[in-house]
């Protein structure tokens, strides 16, 4: 018999979307000891009993203070705007309750380090959800790289381009405001990119940074004009611990790119590349190989030696976005059982927003910043 574990939500639109069919289908495709119950769905639109209703939560509310009162919640997932994450997580490990936040973690590193101050008074389980770690072609490129396949490492490139905001006449949206979102396409695409790096590579130690706003003023709903204060697009250089450099771009008004985000990790032995728009592919060069044979080579990341994948369809059924989402709950829920700290924690967290941190100060006074604590 499966030991009931209740859920809240807080955030019922497209994440909220995502974490629930990833709290429908984990215990579907992998075996823990845990039965994630939808108890209760929170979310400030009218539309959200619907939701619940298709989403299959039990019950909604429009407070978020009530789902972390509930005694009966053993984990809060936060997917609400970054400016409600630090007072939402702190008041949830406060009550006990096990904590699950969208990326980035918080608006500034200042928030992000109480935020894990709070987790580790309370000793409780806490998670942000860097979901694309969890694509089994990442995980892939992450064993190559520990076995030392492909040498020392010299090099990494991440860039993550979208065009949802290419339109002039999009509406002004919460993630055009500063207050609201943070920084703009680096905190919000880059946490990503620079997760994967110090996943990848290591901790980023110093960084130079350019960012720009292209559509600066928007229309409200009231028919009138707001400025934008959150990033359209951000570049910066990087150094890493272990002496590797680093190249990173983001940008939201890249014309005929949905969901671009990509990198390429060169070493003494050999380089990789991934695209996530082919996340079921990993190209790889190794300098060992054959010359007369040598160049990058496609891998199908679909067998069953690969992460995961053992869990899903035969070789070459290929897997999708949502599959992350998945992954991350059924190591989450393993984590639960083996009573160890998940991956990636806040304290992954607090060190990209410390990275972000730094990208902003380094555009800001256009020179190099070294990010504190060298994460």
């Amino acid at each position: 018999m499966k030991q009931p574990l209740r859920f809240g939500l807080i955030g019922h639109k497209f994440m909220g979307k995502a974490h629930s069919q990833a709290l429908h289908d984990v215990s579907f495709f992998f075996e823990t000891r845990y039965e994630p119950v939808r108890a209760v769905l929170c979310g400030l639109e009218e539309d959200l009993p619907e939701a619940a209703a298709r989403y299959g939560w039990r019950r909604w509310t429009h407070s978020w203070r009530e789902v972390v009162a509930d005694p009966e919640i053993d984990v809060i997932v936060i997917a609400s705007p970054g400016n409600t994450h630090c007072e939402i997580a702190i008041a949830a490990a406060e009550a006990g309750r096990h904590v699950i936040c969208e990326k980035p973690l918080a608006l500034n590193g200042e928030e992000a380090a109480r935020m894990c101050r709070a987790v580790e008074r309370s000793g409780v389980k806490h998670l942000v959800n860097f979901n694309y770690r969890r694509v089994p072609a990442v995980q892939l490129a992450r064993q190559l790289i520990e076995e030392g396949r492909l040498g020392e490492i010299y090099y990494f490139r991440g860039t993550y381009w979208q065009d949802w905001s290419l339109d002039p006449a999009l509406p002004f949206l919460w993630r055009f405001d500063r207050e609201i979102a943070g920084a703009g396409a680096m905190a919000d695409n880059g946490s990503h990119v620079v997760d994967l790096a110090l996943y990848l590579v290591g901790d980023i130690v110093e960084v130079a940074a350019s960012c720009e706003i292209f559509l600066r003023e928007r229309r409200a709903p009231d028919g009138g004009l707001r400025t934008v204060t959150t990033d359209d697009a951000a570049a910066f250089l990087a150094r890493f611990g272990n002496g590797a450099l680093g190249l990173f771009g983001t940008c939201r008004t890249s014309a005929g790119h949905k969901n671009a985000l990509g990198f390429e990790v060169n070493g003494s032995r050999g380089s990789l590349i991934f695209d996530l728009e082919r996340l079921n592919e990993l190209q790889v060069y190794f300098v060992d190989d054959d010359r007369a044979a040598r160049g990058f080579r496609t891998i199908m990341v679909t067998e069953p030696v690969h992460r995961y994948v053992d869990h899903w369809w035969p070789p070459g059924h290929i897997l999708g976005w949502e599959h992350t989402f998945i992954h991350q709950y059924y190591e989450f829920l393993h984590a639960l059982e083996t009573d160890a700290l998940p991956s990636p924690n806040f304290h992954d967290g607090l060190k990209v927003q410390r990275v972000l941190d730094a990208v902003e100060q380094a555009a800001a006074e256009k020179r190099w910043i070294e990010v504190p604590g060298g994460a």
